[in-house]
């Protein structure tokens, strides 16, 4: 009797343990990815302005230790910015590219076949900025010397104002789908949104915009290969 309890104790618990390999077998992906981001530079008071459109690209990293979450980290390059509206008066254009190196690290949440997945990101990000490139086909930091220039209720300071803050932070999630193409290999289709919550512009009292926080929607495609 004895024997036999020992014997469907040792049973059960390697089927549990096999069941929990099953379950909880680590997955390590790494891989990259580009596409492109729409953004727009949100100021207080606002500005009259339109979807700044630039590039995305970067490597991830992707580590699951469960069957449905599982942890994503990326370093990004991206473009963002703002374009200046001049929809009534075409014969004038502004846009501000700003350039930042990204680091979101983002819960990353699972389901669906072995052959295809859904998923969804969230997490915060980090972000600093490498670049800052003005393109106009005026002299925006000398606006008052401008025949006919549209500057009624319209707002010019931030044209001609250098950047204050380099360093940015805010909150991404996105919604995707995964492709698995082999044992291996897949690839991504995602579409993320990013809110940041850092000013590129004073915002004291004595400052002229209290807000000028930037934001962002990236689609891009991506190529994972797993390592374990």
């Amino acid at each position: 009797m004895r024997k036999s309890l020992a014997l469907i104790l040792i049973v059960l618990m390697t089927s549990l343990t096999s069941v929990a390999q099953t379950l909880y077998r680590s997955h390590v992906h790494v891989g990259g990815h580009a596409g492109a981001s729409l953004s727009q530079q949100t100021f207080s008071p606002s500005i009259e302005q339109g979807m700044h459109k630039g590039l995305t690209f970067g490597a991830s990293f992707r580590y699951a230790e469960e069957r449905h979450v599982g942890l994503m980290a990326e370093l990004n390059f991206t473009q963002r910015g703002w374009t200046e509206d001049f929809s009534d008066n075409p014969q004038f254009s502004y846009s501000r590219t700003l350039s930042y190196i990204e680091l979101p690290i983002m819960t990353h949440i699972f389901f669906g076949s072995r052959k295809v997945k859904c998923f969804f990101n969230l997490g915060p990000q980090l972000c600093y900025m490498v670049g800052d490139n003005i393109s106009a086909n005026f002299d925006y930091r000398n606006i008052s010397s401008i025949p006919d220039f549209p500057t009624r209720n319209r707002t010019t300071v931030q044209m001609g104002m250098d950047v204050e803050n380099r360093f940015d932070y805010g909150i991404c999630g996105g919604v995707g789908m995964e492709l698995i193409i082999k044992k291996r290999h897949s690839i991504m289709l995602e579409g993320r949104y990013y809110y940041g919550l850092g000013n590129i512009y004073g915002a004291s009292k004595k400052d002229y915009f209290s807000a000028s926080r930037g934001s962002s929607i990236m689609v891009t495609l991506g190529y994972m290969f797993r390592l374990k």
